[in-house]
């Protein structure tokens, strides 16, 4: 199970530094560093049997009759990215925590840190499609916060947007294809479907699988033509963009493409997109890179390129090229690391990141100097670092490609890459750190403490590390990453510095040529570029999303006018019309099962419904008129509940309908007395037939299923409440246990509706609001606002009922009863104190915060369920036992009590927020003086103008 955790101790450890920030900003990053510390330990206690071949396992079942579980699996390409990931954000936590200033947030920024950090161990870790993608998203979501950590400035949020849309709509893209290649290997799990890739590349579903999950991977890591949004993300902070270049985000696609390698590549259809595409964007962010001023801007589509470098690789096809690959990958990732947080460096202390300004900076910056001189060489491959290594393997590679017949194609275009790549690393290396010495920086700049370059040092020692003895020192991690990716046994390679005159050779002395002849006429070559039209993705971006909110908005000004009638009248019109298709079209048959008899009290309840519907719809323009004969019919259905069996649904309805009538009650003190008439017409005959024929359907419908014999799941319930739930009360067990999930998620909704009525209410409490309603309220109201009769049966009864809904409670497990009519009860008793002794009085004396009672109520029930995967069983299940108590003798608990204990202050909760926000608006709207006395009812006359409406 530690392979889990290593997932899971970010998302956890998220929660640490929001909390330890106010003990200073030391703590705080020696916190957040702890967490990634401590998951990288847990990674690194697997890595023995990771290098003998083993492949670890965990998980937990989550959802199974949906394929779903909480399962990660670590082979050598999922060890290696979250080794790299991991590692390289433990050095970004040390660069943050000296790059930010005192006044940016920090506790924010490692939380959403740590957030990013988890969801991306999360994807290279995940065994189960499904649970990938969930982390897919989540990496979307929490990068969406770093690039707009700075939130202030519109170049954040946009840069944010815009890699949202992208990648988001990317990430939809993916969520298909991924679903395509499950349903075509026959599982969802990653290992099952490694296992199977000549079924899924046989199976008809291969073709838009593979269609869509490109676009994902594509979008993700900034491929061609959706390589504009990854420079806009340099708006981040600079230890973002280092993580998010190096190590995370961008290498998402990468890491996909790599996973699903031995799946969908080594088909024509995989080559003829995949290598074209990497080929193109790592030749196009070259050229853009180049031209770049902003020493960001230049990284960032130099990290486009490269990316387009790796994906070039991985769609040749060939094991040679997908090992090429990976140790890009492993090289990329420690130079791009270390240019970025020294372009930081160079930001922070000379207080401008534009080559045009610098230059110099090796006398004034000897250490920041050297160290980025050494990660520029390795990004331009110079021989003796590690980039230039994988640069020749890229180069030898495309030699020996053949696109459509031509030979030509991929060696020229890329050494033309790789001459781009020599110029803009030249570039700047030059611009930035050589030359003479300037004086006109914003600021002096000097070397930065050492947490700044510390960082940059060591990702520095594996560039040359590598460089000078690649076999030693990354020949096992390629070999094993490479050995996963592939499926299948390792070409025969050899990582060295000299393989004699190769293709690849004659191709790299060119491009050093190229590129140093492109930096010497750098003046010409950027005149011949400002006389070539350019497109400008970022305004085509600005421009499609500006016509699409257009469009969003007209249509919905079509379909949502604001007429709830409307809606409605659509809504049912839809389902009497479908409704009515499937009856036509159908053959049909008499029921076997006759109709019960009918008795005579069953059929004056049901005409007294009748009655009482007609009547709502009738008198619905007097609405304590048609609230009381809407409380008549749900009386009448509690009584067809009991004549079937069902006192647990009786009850249930009987407390909902005192309940929500008194609330409406209340409501409607704040209210007009009548609602505005309709217009008479053809409307109310369109309106009346289309809910005549909907009502005839669903009688139609009910008397059908009823009149039929059906399987049902109910025998099953019955059978198994006592021996599976420990419960005789199957409606009860079934809510607690059978489908607690679905109860769950019904407190969780209610508590929502709960903040929403609050939200709702809220600008009753405020200016016109207020105003308009007092002009609604009645000019005179009865003298007797609370009479006392009323207000000593309610204090009378509030004990009584709190020990009923006690022991409703208590009961419900095996009689009618459990937390949902126990909560109704109690809110009963409470709801009735308001009516009693007014909003006011009975708000003064409520010490309990609801809002702090619903989120308990829903922590209870989460924590109840989360209580079964400690013990290996899944989400929400139940055990019980028997206890024996001297005294009490023997009873039965069940940990579902724990649970509907959730439910029931859920419940409670939900009463007193809507009970304390309608008292807040009342207390507003007529704010009148309370006695202070011990009798809150005054038993003298109140003077004229002193009786105030508090209920």
């Amino acid at each position: 199970m530690t392979l889990l955790f290593v997932v899971l101790i970010p998302f956890l450890g998220a929660l640490i530094p929001p909390l330890v920030i106010r003990s200073g900003r030391n703590t705080c990053a020696t916190a957040t560093g702890g967490v990634t510390l401590l998951a990288l330990a847990l990674l690194l206690s697997h890595a023995p049997a990771v290098f003998s071949g083993e492949v670890p396992k965990a998980g937990v079942a989550w959802v199974p009759a949906m394929g779903l579980s909480l399962s990660v699996f670590a082979d050598g390409l999922g060890f290696f990215f979250a080794a790299m990931i991991l590692a390289i954000g433990l050095l970004v936590i040390v660069y943050a925590r000296f790059y930010l200033s005192r006044e940016d947030p920090m506790g924010r920024f490692f939380a959403y840190l740590l957030l990013f950090q988890g969801a991306m161990v999360g994807v290279v870790l995940s065994d189960n499609i499904i649970l990938l993608l969930v982390f897919w998203e989540l990496t979307s979501l929490t990068s969406f916060l770093l690039i707009g950590f700075w939130r202030k400035r519109a170049d954040a949020r946009q840069g944010a947007r815009m890699a949202l849309v992208v990648t988001g709509g990317g990430g939809l893209a993916l969520v298909a294809g991924l679903l395509l290649v499950g349903e075509a290997a026959g599982s969802y799990q990653l290992s099952e479907i490694l296992a199977r890739g000549e079924m899924v590349r046989a199976s008809p579903l291969y073709v838009p699988a593979l269609l869509l999950v490109l676009l994902g991977a594509f979008t993700k890591s900034a491929q061609f033509p959706f390589h504009f949004w990854l420079p806009h993300a340099m708006a981040a902070p600079t230890p973002v963009s280092a993580y998010l270049h190096s190590a995370t985000m961008v290498k998402a696609g990468v890491f996909l493409l790599a996973r699903l390698w031995p799946v969908l590549a080594g088909t024509e259809a995989w080559f003829l997109i995949v290598a074209p595409v990497g080929l193109a964007t790592m030749l196009v962010g070259a050229v853009i890179a180049l031209f770049k001023d902003d020493l960001k801007g230049l990284l960032a589509y130099s990290t486009v390129s490269h990316l387009g470098l790796m994906t070039m690789l991985l769609g040749l096809g060939t094991p040679m090229a997908a090992v090429a690959a990976v140790f890009h990958i492993v090289n990329h990732a420690t130079f791009k690391a270390a240019l970025f947080m020294s372009a930081g460096i160079v930001d922070h202390e000379a207080g401008t990141r534009d080559i045009r300004r610098l230059g110099g900076l090796m006398a004034l910056m000897p250490i920041t100097g050297t160290l980025a001189l050494l990660a520029c060489a390795a990004m331009a491959g110079v021989p003796l670092f590690n980039g230039f290594l994988s640069k020749e393997m890229m180069l030898e590679a495309a030699a020996h490609t053949s696109y459509l017949g031509a030979d030509f194609l991929f060696p020229v275009l890329a050494t033309a890459a790789a001459v781009f790549s020599v110029a803009y690393s030249a570039r700047f290396a030059i611009g930035t750190f050589l030359g003479a010495e300037r004086h006109d920086y914003p600021r002096h700049p000097h070397d930065p403490p050492a947490g700044m370059w510390l960082p940059v040092a060591v990702l520095v020692v594996p560039v040359i590390a590598i460089g000078l003895f690649p076999a030693a020192v990354a020949g096992p991690l390629v070999a094993l990453t490479a050995g996963a990716v592939i499926g299948g046994p390792l070409p025969d390679y050899h990582l060295a510095l000299w393989h004699g005159i190769t293709p690849a050779l004659v191709m790299s002395l060119l491009a050093f040529a190229g590129g140093a002849a492109l930096v010497l006429a750098y003046r010409r070559a950027l005149a011949v570029r400002a006389r070539l039209p350019r497109v400008d993705a970022r305004a085509m971006f600005e421009a499609a999303a500006a016509g699409v909110v257009v469009a969003c908005r007209r249509g919905l000004g079509l379909l949502h006018d604001g007429a709830l009638a409307r809606y409605m009248g659509v809504t049912v019109a839809t389902l009497v019309a479908v409704g009515g298709y499937g009856f036509w079209s159908a053959t049909h048959a008499a029921g076997a099962r006759p109709p019960l008899p009918v008795s005579l009290p069953a059929a004056t309840a049901f005409a007294a419904l009748v009655l009482a519907s007609g009547a709502v719809l009738a008198l619905h323009a007097e609405r304590l008129t048609a609230l009381i004969l809407t409380g008549v019919v749900g009386v009448v259905v509690a009584l067809a509940f009991l004549q079937f069996s069902a006192p647990d649904l009786a009850l249930t309805q009987i407390c909902v309908d005192v309940v929500t009538t008194i609330l409406m009650l209340l409501a409607l003190n704040l209210l007009p007395k009548a609602t505005p008439r309709e217009d008479d017409g053809a409307v109310r005959w369109r309106d009346g037939t289309i809910a005549g024929l909907a009502g005839l359907g669903v009688a139609g419908l009910a008397y059908a299923v009823m009149t039929r014999d059906g399987a049902s799941i109910a025998e099953y319930y019955l059978a198994q409440s006592k021996p599976g739930g420990g419960g005789t009360n199957v409606v009860n067990v079934i809510l607690v246990d059978f489908r607690g999930y679905d109860t769950f998620a019904e407190i969780i909704v209610l508590g929502i509706a709960a903040l929403t009525i609050y939200a709702l209410l809220d600008p009753a409490l405020k200016g016109a609001a207020v105003r308009r309603v007092k002009a609604m309220l009645p000019k005179a109201e009865a003298r007797d606002v609370h009479p006392l009769i009323l207000v000593v049966a309610t204090r009378v009864l509030l004990p009584l009922s709190l020990v009923v809904g006690v022991y409703i409670f208590l009961r419900g497990h095996n009689e009618p009863g459990g937390g949902f009519i126990a909560g109704l009860v109690v809110a009963i008793a409470l709801i009735m104190q308001y009516i009693a002794s007014g909003y006011g009085w009975a708000a003064e004396r409520m010490k309990v915060d609801a809002q702090t009672m619903i989120g308990a109520g829903v922590a209870i029930a989460g924590l109840t369920g989360l209580a079964a995967l400690a013990f290996g069983r899944p989400f929400l299940t139940s055990t019980f036992g028997h206890l024996h108590w001297p005294i009490v003798g023997d009873f039965e608990l069940a940990s579902a009590m724990g649970f509907d204990l959730g439910v029931f202050l859920t419940v409670v909760g939900v009463m007193l927020l809507s009970l304390a926000q309608l008292s807040r608006v009342a207390g507003r709207i007529d704010p009148a003086p309370r006695s202070a006395a011990p009798m809150d009812v005054p038993l003298e006359p109140a003077a004229p103008g002193a009786a105030g409406r508090e209920g």
